[in-house]
């Protein structure tokens, strides 16, 4: 077994669609991304890709590149998964923390969970992602950023 972490965080501005989990969420500010900006499965990538000693999600997926600029964050994670296949690994679980002053996630929490499970290829009760503030302490606090955390857990497996 191996264990992944990962913790992102990005600007939140006007004109920027905020994209969590693969759910885009009405609001008036957006995260500031090269790819659709999407902090929280950023997280999810980069944990994976730690969990395997492949780098970082920079790397992998380089900012500097025109091939993934705008690109939609699921399919980043899709490549990271068909990586993770290929070494033979499997995801047992994966844990997330969103940290946003604004809006309340409550709602959407759900789809997240769905969207993740989807994407990695297991079941919903091995995704948990939980939503918190900062009591309006700090760039979170204030508005200006969204940060997530993820672990994972991947075993090996004999299936490819």
């Amino acid at each position: 077994m191996r264990i992944g972490h990962s913790t992102d965080i990005h600007r939140l501005e006007k004109d920027n669609k905020l994209i969590i989990g693969g759910v885009t969420i009405p609001y008036y500010l957006g995260s500031v991304g090269h790819s659709d900006g999407d902090c929280l499965l950023h997280t999810v990538c980069e944990s994976l890709i730690g969990a395997l000693a492949l780098g970082d999600l920079g790397q992998l997926f380089p900012d500097t590149s025109e091939e993934f600029r705008g690109i939609s964050s699921s399919l980043l994670v899709k490549k990271v998964m068909s990586e993770v296949k290929r070494l033979k690994y499997k995801v047992i679980n994966i844990d997330s923390t969103v940290f946003l002053e604004e809006p309340k996630l409550s709602s959407y929490i759900f789809e997240m969970r769905s969207n993740i499970a989807n994407l990695l290829d297991i079941e919903i009760n091995q995704v948990s992602v939980k939503a918190t503030t900062s009591e309006r302490v700090g760039i979170v606090g204030r508005k200006e950023a969204i940060m997530t955390e993820s672990v994972v857990l991947v075993e090996k497996t004999d299936k490819q």
